[in-house]
């Protein structure tokens, strides 16, 4: 822990126009209006169940519909059960409703929604429905930019639904509340010239759940490192580790890889 204040203070105590592009959490920003962005996310996690690991692959397109509207779809890939095959599939809908712009910094808040199928057998007390729940998700999340340094937070309510080929336990909580925190700071170019210049971010950012009906919670942390090339590309690297949990989890601790790029006015 000590480790990792020093982390944060470090992010936190430079003075200086952030990206908002989070690796594991979404900001209150939307995507450009009119652009389409087309994403691959993957992540190699330690299986707590088995010997080896679990590989999840997540292809992505989000859609910025307007400066205010975004929605993105996702499909869900995975190595559980008889190798790698698609297990499901996602809607993520974002709205923001407040902004408040200053000269060298903004303040937004958004009301997001989720809705996601998997057929993932389930195998732990987190609920997950990026790869392995059913379910949906509503919430809010808010932004701060502060001239190179964003800080980001979100609350929201998870709920679990049954899918056609299995019930989910009825002594595990299908409630639960999310929450994150997350902090990025523009660590090159100290000085843009154009907009062609690559973009290096830092960042550190903590996921958490509980589950209502029992209490039960965890609290990951997840360091990364952004590259942004020519304004469109988008490379994330991360490490998520675990840092506290009173729930049974299949995978906690692993790596991430995102490959994104963006193509703007679209649909204008």
């Amino acid at each position: 822990m000590k480790y990792l204040s020093i982390v944060f203070i470090f992010l936190i105590s430079y003075n200086i126009d952030a990206q908002e592009l989070f690796v594991v959490t979404e900001p209150a920003s939307n995507a450009p209006a009119g652009s389409i962005g087309v994403r691959v996310g993957q992540s190699l996690m330690d299986n707590k169940h088995e010997s080896g690991s679990m590989y999840n692959l997540t292809p992505e397109v989000t859609w910025g519909i307007n400066k205010n509207l975004m929605v993105r779809t996702s499909a869900f890939l995975s190595n559980q059960e008889n190798g790698l095959g698609i297990k499901g599939g996602g809607f993520y809908a974002k709205y923001r409703f407040f902004s408040v712009d200053d000269l060298q910094s903004h303040f937004r808040m958004a009301a997001f929604g989720r809705y996601s199928y998997n057929t993932s057998f389930f195998n732990q007390e987190a609920i997950d429905l990026a790869n392995g729940n059913s379910g949906y998700e509503a919430g809010l999340v808010a932004t701060q930019l502060i001239h190179k340094v964003a800080l980001s937070s979100s609350v929201s309510y998870v709920r679990v639904l049954n899918n056609p080929d299995y019930s989910f336990p009825d002594a595990l909580g299908k409630n639960a509340v999310n929450y994150t925190f997350s902090v990025g700071k523009l660590m090159y170019p100290k000085k843009y010239t154009n907009y062609k210049q690559t973009n290096i971010n830092a960042m550190l950012e903590f996921t958490g759940q509980t589950i209502t009906e029992n209490g039960k919670s965890y609290l990951d942390v997840v360091p990364s490192i952004q590259f942004i090339i020519n304004s469109q590309a988008r490379i994330d690297l991360a490490y998520k580790k675990e840092l506290y949990s009173s729930m049974q989890r299949a995978a906690s601790d692993g790596i991430f890889l995102k490959l994104e790029y963006t193509f703007f006015n679209v649909t204008k």
